[in-house]
């Protein structure tokens, strides 16, 4: 949590187009340095602390989902992101795409199993799906697809912790 409140307000300054380098001060004290770099199709965000730990922020379309996991097939993508710590990382995607909840859960399903990962938690609640798990080496992964009036609303989210 305390990287978020550095993390936070350099992912403001990129969004605005601000300062592309400097020093942010976060809630507890803390300094970090930080640089900004847009290329067009994703924008790199790394800040090292004080303490020498780097985390590492890519947002946009260029970015890979990690873990042998790829965008649904067909769906367009809404925001992607990328975090890299010290202590692992993992990407968080939103996409929007025509085919049902249960379509997306299953296709997830299967990325999961051959990456590794153990369903621990499955659940449907109010046209929601989500279904999570871990795997071996720190594997994570949780997805949501959600029914909406325009479609279905897919929330990925795939890491591994650095012990693994």
């Amino acid at each position: 949590m305390r990287k978020l409140s550095i993390l936070l307000p350099l992912a403001v300054l990129a969004a605005c187009g601000s300062e592309q380098s400097g020093t942010i001060t976060g809630e507890n004290g803390e300094e970090a340095t930080f640089t900004i770099d847009q290329n067009g199709e994703t924008t790199e965000i790394r800040a090292t602390g004080e303490d020498g730990e780097e985390v590492v922020i890519n947002a946009g379309e260029g970015v890979k989902l990690p873990l042998g996991f790829s965008a649904y097939p067909g769906a367009k993508m809404v925001s992607n992101s990328t975090v890299t710590a010290n202590d692992g990382g993992g990407s968080i995607v939103y996409m929007m795409t025509g085919d049902s909840p249960e379509k997306v859960k299953a296709f997830y399903r299967a990325q999961a199993e051959a990456a590794g990962i153990s369903i621990q938690m499955e659940t449907t609640t109010n046209g929601a799906h989500m279904i999570a798990g871990e795997g071996e080496g720190g594997k994570n992964f949780m997805m949501t697809a959600t029914s909406k009036e325009d479609g279905t609303g897919v929330q990925l989210m795939v890491g591994q912790d650095s012990g693994g």
